[in-house]
């Protein structure tokens, strides 16, 4: 039941015509009782900002932490439209809140899809009528709302955690436009867990931090990447440090659904560094090599050709020492001491042609440690983003 599952929410996803297809554009998230929950977010670090982005911070800070619902559309960003974009997306707020009782500072508004087109605010508001007379805290609810925000996505992602005494559920839209800082996504994620305003967004922030943010699609950080989360607090109150190993199992599911069916791809792999200098130093070694377009093509082709590999670490601003580094697919060691290694290469290439792969470095100087999820690149991306879409 994904954003349903958690005690006091309801949700509902329709169209309103945003898309010329006429698929499913406008989702809503809300708490059942028309109470202003304990909130929080995340949001992209790109200085282009959409206006739903500067518009739901701003409602956060405003609120102190409090929401009673979520809209969420999709086929347009709302992205880089000026002063028109952050009106639309205040009206956006104004309009919902006065169906449901709640001040705009409330309602939080997110939007993904073209960047540079204006919303076509009209068609939108036309549509929330039925988006909150349909709403409801069901199953299928849930999924028409996650349905509702995807673009090029083939499926909805949805993702439910039990925990003791609490749930966790959450949906998210994401295949292209992916990377650190916030691996354009969308997320909303629900949860019935007692807690405050501060818990609520340290456990959020954690969480994403190991696991959207470890997230690396194409190396393009969208304007309009979101996380949000609600909690209504009608569940018990998490042991120290349960609500933030719930959201992150949560989150971490969700980031691999989102590699999983990132444009074009056909495997997903997991660059895992060891033995550097520092943490640090191993996620930009990490991410250097996950970001690597001869790397992601030769994960393509099942190529195990650890030289790009080496060459990447070499380069990433890393401390690094040819003659200790050492790189592995699958537990498969190919290259050692900077040298390659004695290996059957069919087996490293066997390994690759799976749908999950994971590839080890190990830069032999310390005890850093960093693991970053990507993917493959291959016609199907270039198919999909090599014209407007």
């Amino acid at each position: 039941m994904s954003v349903t599952a958690a005690r006091g929410f309801v949700a509902n996803g329709l169209s309103c015509n945003i898309k010329a297809s006429g698929a499913a554009d406008l989702a809503l998230v809300a708490s059942e009782s028309g109470a202003a929950y304990v909130a929080a977010g995340t949001f992209t670090t790109n200085k282009a900002a959409a206006a739903p982005v500067q518009v739901s911070r701003a409602h956060l800070q405003t609120s102190g932490g409090r929401a009673g619902a979520v809209i969420l559309n999709s086929g347009c960003a709302n992205a880089a439209t000026g002063a028109a974009g952050l009106a639309a997306a205040r009206q956006t707020c104004a309009a919902l809140g006065a169906r449901l009782g709640l001040d705009p500072s409330h309602v939080l508004v997110c939007s993904t899809g073209l960047i540079g087109d204006q919303l076509p605010l009209d068609r939108l508001l036309s549509g929330l009528d039925d988006l909150v007379e349909g709403r409801r805290a069901s199953r299928d609810g849930a999924a028409a709302a996650a349905r509702a925000i995807m673009t090029t996505d083939t499926h909805e992602k949805e993702v439910v955690v039990e925990a003791d005494g609490f749930v966790v559920g959450a949906m998210a839209k994401g295949a292209g436009m992916i990377a650190p800082n916030m691996a354009t996504m969308l997320a909303v994620l629900t949860t019935d867990a007692a807690c405050v305003a501060e818990e609520l967004a340290a456990a959020l922030r954690g969480a994403v931090a190991v696991t959207f943010n470890e997230l690396t699609v194409d190396g393009c950080t969208s304007t309009n990447d979101t996380v949000l989360a609600l909690s209504s607090g009608l569940g018990a109150r998490p042991a120290p440090g349960a609500l933030g190993e719930a959201m992150t199992e949560v989150c971490g599911a969700l980031a691999m659904a989102l590699a999983e069916d990132a444009e074009g791809t056909t495997r997903v792999a997991r660059i895992i560094v060891r033995g550097a200098s520092s943490n640090e130093d191993a996620r930009r070694a990490a991410r250097r090599v996950a970001e690597s377009n001869l790397v992601k093509t030769s994960l393509y082709g099942a190529d195990p050709y650890w030289g790009r590999i080496l060459s990447e670490l070499g380069s990433s601003g890393a401390d690094f020492e040819l003659e200790r580094a050492e790189i592995a697919y699958g537990g498969i060691v190919a290259c050692r001491g900077g040298a390659e290694a004695a290996h059957d290469r069919s087996e490293a290439a066997a390994h690759l042609s799976g749908r999950v792969v994971e590839i080890t470095c190990d830069l032999g100087l310390g005890v850093g440690e960093a693991a970053v999820l990507t993917c493959d690149l291959g016609h199907g991306y270039i198919d999909e983003n090599m014209r407007t879409s």
